[in-house]
This record gives C-alpha cells, sequence and structure tokens, in this order.
C-alpha cells in the first residue's frame, strides 16, 4: 500500500512528513536544551526583578492599568465608547447572535448580488 499522493505540483507522504516532524523537533529540542542556564532556579531570588538594590514596591503602585495605556485611543473614539458602553451587557449569548445576525446580512448580500 503506498501512501504517497501525486499531485501536479509534488507528492504528499505523511510517513515522510512525520519522520521530518521528529527530527527536526529532536533538533529543536536539543537547541533549546543548549540554552538553558545550568544555575538558574526557580522559586528563588533569581526570579524576581533587580531594582537596584531598592525595596520592591507594592503592587498597586507599579502596576499600569489599561486605560492609562489606551487612553489616547479611547479619548479620540470618546462618542464611539460611550454608545458602545450604552450596548454592552456582557452576555457571550447576545454577541453569538449579533455575530449570526451579521453573518446572515453578509451572506444573503453575497448570495443576492447586492
Amino acid at each position: 500500500m503506498d501512501l504517497t499522493l501525486l499531485t501536479g505540483y509534488g507528492f504528499w507522504n505523511p510517513l515522510l512528513w512525520l519522520a521530518f516532524l521528529l527530527i527536526f523537533g529532536g533538533i529543536s529540542y536539543f537547541l533549546w536544551a543548549l540554552r538553558g542556564n545550568p544555575a538558574y532556579k526557580p522559586g528563588t531570588e533569581q526570579v524576581k526583578p533587580f531594582i537596584s538594590g531598592n525595596p520592591e514596591p507594592a503592587k498597586d503602585l507599579v502596576h499600569i492599568r489599561a486605560r492609562h495605556i489606551y487612553w489616547g485611543f479611547v479619548e479620540g473614539l470618546r462618542g464611539y465608547y460611550s454608545f458602545a458602553r450604552k450596548m454592552h451587557t456582557g452576555d457571550v449569548r447576545d454577541y453569538a447572535l449579533w455575530y449570526l445576525g451579521v453573518g446572515v446580512v453578509v451572506l444573503i448580500l453575497l448570495v443576492g448580488g447586492i
């Protein structure tokens, strides 16, 4: 039983692809293992950030909230976001229904040729 699929552009053999996957996966794992630092110990002081010897600040002082990161984007689209927040329910079923409804309308437009 020959598993090779001949096409106009070449061939596809699942056993050959599996062999390549295993070979290149092994090479990748070997290279990844070589790059590791054997002195690293997870769960120790090594995982904490170095802040030039200063004590680690409280989480709420260094946490950057998304509203600060995207301030200019949200401020530029304030009219849209104020409208969208009124429609936001947080229920996934509502969004699935909107997705289905818009999909039906797009399909009707595509099939109808409009």
